[in-house]
């Protein structure tokens, strides 16, 4: 395919080895700023976007963010692939559609039904899914922690103010667990570029009830999310470095 334009790494942009933390919301990208600040991290540019580089070995890590809505997530994502990112762990919100899965959960999803743009343009395997090595070292990583996840599909969405009661009782009927907004694309671009994808989801409303059941003001799901946050991070940092693995 003749594409015009390609992503590469320009002069002076950072060399990324090791495995990286993708924020997709403001507010978690605001948390890692303060959690990087006099740890040896170091910002480079990234669009609208932060990228924060860890300087120390042996695992110099890196997380990035915002990145809200596919397009702007798949940008990134190329972008931070042509700077040698090979392992890449998402951390964002979803909706649940299913009552087995409660403000407050974990979802680690597998695969993806895509509502979006930007996905058709990455020919690939289909459905989207996520990369399951990596999907079970989360697993393994919340295991130690006492910590539960469920696992399954999500149904991504260029427009959460669509999101019609019929469509919410076809999907979970259909097993589909969540909805959210930028999974299939980013999936997409990874499968595309042959790099390792994973994500956790932290379920922050509840679209199967009767009436929509919001969560993000509430004290215990505002802890929990702060709380993996830094939990991701320490994971990556723990995690091997592309030339370890």
């Amino acid at each position: 395919m003749d594409v015009l334009i390609e992503p590469t790494r320009g002069k002076g942009e950072p060399e990324l080895s090791g495995p990286g933390l993708l924020l997709i919301n403001p507010g978690d990208a605001e948390q890692a700023t303060r959690l990087s600040k006099g740890k040896n991290f170091k910002r480079h540019f990234l669009y609208n976007s932060k990228l924060y580089l860890g300087t120390e070995r042996p695992h110099p890590c890196f997380w990035a963010g915002p990145m809200v809505g596919a397009p702007m997530a798949a940008m990134a994502l190329e972008k931070l692939i042509a700077l040698g990112g090979k392992r890449f762990i998402v951390y964002g919100c979803c909706g649940s559609l299913h009552q087995s899965l409660a403000i407050g959960d974990l979802l680690l999803p597998t695969w993806t039904i895509s509502e979006e743009g930007t996905s058709p343009h990455y020919p690939g395997s289909q459905p989207p899914s996520t990369a399951e090595p990596l999907r079970q070292e989360l697993a393994d990583h919340f295991a130690t922690l006492a910590v539960n996840t469920v696992t399954g599909p999500v149904w991504t969405t260029d427009a959460p103010y669509r999101e019609t009661r019929q469509k919410v009782t076809t999907y979970a009927e259909q097993g589909i667990l969540a909805v959210e907004m930028e999974l299939a694309a980013l999936t997409a671009v990874a499968s595309f570029r042959g790099v390792e994808l994973a994500a956790v989801l932290l379920v922050s409303d509840e679209l199967w009830r009767e009436k929509w059941t919001p969560g993000f003001q509430r004290q215990d799901f505002r802890q929990k999310n702060r709380a993996m946050v830094e939990s991701l991070l320490q994971f990556c940092q723990h995690l091997p470095s592309d030339e370890e693995k």
